[in-house]
C-alpha cells in the first residue's frame, strides 16, 4: 500500500481498496487528511521531541488536559504511551503499586475475558485470552485469570434469549472469579466496552452496571481498555459514556491520532492518583516516547476536526444505517450473525444456522485463510476474517463512510460469501 484517501487505500500498482477496517480500527477521520500532516511538520520544526520525565511541552500539557476533559468521572490523570499494548501494561503495573502503597500489597491479579486480546507486552499478553497468542511465550506475567464473555449468540442454552439474563450470568462470573481468588488478591478487572476478538461482542443490558457493583463491593479496579471503542468507535469519544459506566482506568489509543503518527494513554482516576502525590513516592514507569511533541500535536488537531465535523454525532446517526445494510446478508445460509455498535461490526460464518454448527479447525482454516481474506481482497475490499473464537469478518471502517460505503461492502460481502457456500 502506497496511498490512502478518504475511506480508500492503493497499492503500488496502482489499485484502490476500500478500507473496511480503517487500518486497523485507526484511521478515525479517513486517509489522507493533508491538514493532519501539516500539523506534524509545524511541530517538528519547532520540538521534534524532548521527554517528559522531569519536564514537559505544550503539545502534551494540551492534550493531556483535553482528554482528561473527555473522560467520565474524575478521571482526570493521563498518562502517555506510544500504544496500546504499552497502555494496558501500565494499567496493571499501576493498580498493583497502587495497592501496594495503599496498604494492601496482596491485591496482584487481574480478571479478563475468553477470547480478549489485550496486547503483546508480557503483562498485557497474560491478560490476553486468546490461548494460541500465549502459548509460545510463556511462561508469562502470573495472576491472570479468564471468565466467560459477552457472547450472546452462544450464551448458555437456558439463557438463549435473555439478554438482561445473560449479562447478568456473565457479570457474575467476574465475582464468582474474584471470590474463588480471594477478593483480598485480585486488583482489577481488564474489559473491553464491545470485546474484539472473537467478533465483536456488545455488552448485554445491566452488564457494566452490574460489573460496576461487583468491583466496587470488593475493592477491584474496573480498567475500561478502549484502545479499539475509544475516540467516536462506538459513538463517543470513550465507549464507556455509550455504555453508561465510570471505570477506574482507561486504556486508549489507535484513534486518539486516527493513526497520523502513534500515540497511546491511560487516564486514572483522582483517587488513584492521590496516593502518588505523597512524600517521595512515584510510579517509576515511563516511555521514551511517552506524549511525543508531534503526537500529541497531531492528536490535538485530529480532535479539532471531530469536533469541527461532528464525527462523533455523525457515528451515532449512520450506525443504525450500517447494522441494518449488514444484516441484509442475514438471508445467506453462512450468515448467522450480525452484531456489533457504532462503526464496529462482527459477522459469524456458520455451517447450519439452525442449530449455531460452527467450523472445525481444518475447515475454518480453509475457509478463513484458504479463500475469504484472499477473495475480500480481491474484491476491493480490506477487512479481517478471524477464527480467534468462531469464524468472523469483521468491519470496522473510518467514521467518514456513510451509505455508499455500506452498500459497496454488503454487494462485495454478499459475492464473496455466496462463493465461499458454494465451495464448502
Amino acid at each position: 500500500m502506497v496511498r490512502g484517501e478518504g475511506c480508500r487505500v492503493f497499492d503500488d500498482s496502482g489499485r484502490s481498496y476500500l478500507d473496511g477496517l480503517a487500518g486497523l480500527y485507526v484511521v478515525q477521520v479517513g486517509h489522507g487528511r493533508r491538514e493532519l500532516a501539516e500539523v506534524a511538520a509545524r511541530q517538528a520544526s519547532e520540538l521534534a521531541f524532548f521527554p517528559i520525565w522531569s519536564y514537559a511541552h505544550p503539545a502534551a500539557i494540551d492534550l493531556a488536559e483535553r482528554l482528561a476533559h473527555y473522560a467520565p468521572g474524575d478521571l482526570n490523570r493521563v498518562f502517555f504511551t506510544t500504544g496500546g499494548g504499552e497502555a494496558v501494561e501500565s494499567a496493571w503495573k499501576l493498580a498493583k503499586q497502587y495497592f501496594k502503597i495503599t496498604g494492601k500489597p496482596t491485591r496482584h491479579k487481574v480478571i479478563s475475558r475468553a477470547i480478549a486480546y489485550h496486547g503483546t507486552p508480557q503483562g498485557a499478553l497474560a491478560i490476553t485470552g486468546v490461548p494460541e497468542l500465549r502459548t509460545p511465550f510463556e511462561p508469562l506475567v502470573p495472576g491472570a485469570f479468564k471468565v466467560p464473555n459477552t457472547n450472546a449468540y452462544r450464551a448458555p442454552d437456558h439463557l438463549s434469549g435473555d439478554l438482561k439474563a445473560f449479562g447478568r450470568w456473565a457479570a457474575d462470573r467476574v465475582e464468582e472469579a474474584i471470590l474463588a481468588e480471594g477478593a483480598d488478591t485480585v486488583a482489577a478487572v481488564f474489559v473491553e466496552p464491545v470485546q474484539n476478538a472473537g467478533g465483536c461482542f456488545p455488552p448485554p443490558p445491566g452488564y457494566f452496571e452490574r460489573l460496576r457493583e461487583i468491583c466496587d463491593v470488593h475493592d477491584v479496579l474496573l480498567v475500561s481498555d478502549e484502545v479499539i471503542c475509544a475516540f467516536g468507535r462506538i459513538g463517543s469519544m470513550f465507549a464507556c459514556d455509550d455504555f453508561g459506566y465510570v471505570p477506574d482506568i482507561i486504556t486508549c489509543a489507535k484513534g486518539m491520532t486516527s493513526g497520523y503518527s502513534p500515540i497511546g494513554a491511560m487516564i486514572v482516576s483522582e483517587r488513584l492518583f492521590e496516593p502518588f502525590t505523597h512524600g517521595s513516592t512515584s510510579f517509576l514507569h515511563g516511555y521514551t516516547f511517552g506524549g511525543h511533541p508531534v503526537s500529541a500535536a497531531v492528536g490535538m488537531a485530529n480532535l479539532d476536526i471531530f469536533e469541527s465535523e461532528k464525527i462523533n454525532e455523525y457515528v451515532r446517526a449512520q450506525s443504525p444505517v450500517f447494522r441494518a445494510t449488514l444484516e441484509k446478508l442475514l438471508d445467506l445460509p453462512i450468515v448467522g450473525d450480525v452484531r456489533g455498535e457504532g462503526f464496529f461490526f462482527g459477522i459469524e460464518l456458520v455451517k447450519d444456522k439452525a442449530t449455531k454448527e460452527t467450523f472445525d479447525e481444518v475447515e475454518s482454516e480453509r475457509l478463513l485463510r484458504g479463500f475469504l481474506s484472499r477473495a475480500l481482497f480481491e474484491g476491493g475490499l480490506y477487512c479481517r476474517a478471524d477464527d480467534r473464537g468462531d469464524p468472523v469478518v469483521q468491519l470496522a471502517p473510518p467514521l467518514v463512510a456513510g451509505p455508499a460505503e455500506f452498500d459497496e461492502i454488503e454487494q462485495i460481502l454478499r459475492g464473496v460469501l455466496t462463493e465461499a457456500w458454494a465451495r464448502l
